[in-house]
């Protein structure tokens, strides 16, 4: 499982979980202001145009579409672009791959305070465990005790009370 730690500005952290990279970015889309795909995305300069009603690169798609003509000139038009606003800037379409990882953790650390992922459980368990200097920083003791309870919940630690 993936971990989240949200620390708002004003407020008490919480801490919550995905099943997988998939869960995650569905999660961050629900509450991120762009939409799924301008958080991350993949997709040739075809597939923009055949998604805009163009089945062939004709002078009507290049009257109607100039920009996505041009991605398909510059970069060719079976190449993937990727899209991750909140790394790259608003439309910006490039051919360096892009980690989805690094697009949603982008999409978190635009939001208000701060946050932390912990992409396992061993990494989570650990992170309780003083194995995260951010994390065991006596200001968030807090934010450490959310993640210890949601590791609680989950069972992936066991209550020895």
């Amino acid at each position: 499982m993936i971990y989240v730690i949200e620390c708002p500005p004003s407020g008490e952290p919480v801490a919550w979980f995905a099943y997988h990279l998939g869960d995650l970015a569905r999660k961050v889309a629900a509450r991120d202001p762009l939409e799924a795909w301008e958080i991350h995305d993949e997709v040739t300069p075809r597939a923009l145009l055949d998604a805009l009603g163009h089945e062939s690169v004709d002078a009507d798609a290049r009257a109607a579409f100039p920009s996505v003509c041009d991605l398909g000139d510059q970069f060719g038009w079976d190449t993937t672009l990727y899209r991750a606003d909140h790394l790259l800037g608003r439309g910006v379409l490039s051919p360096e791959p892009v980690d989805e990882r690094a697009a949603l953790l982008a999409a978190l650390t635009a939001r208000p305070g701060e946050c932390r992922i912990y992409w396992s459980d061993q990494e989570a368990v650990l992170a309780t465990e003083d194995g995260d200097a951010w994390l065991g920083a006596p200001e968030r003791w807090r934010a450490r005790h959310a993640l210890h309870q949601q590791l609680l919940a989950l069972e992936v630690l066991a209550d020895n009370l």
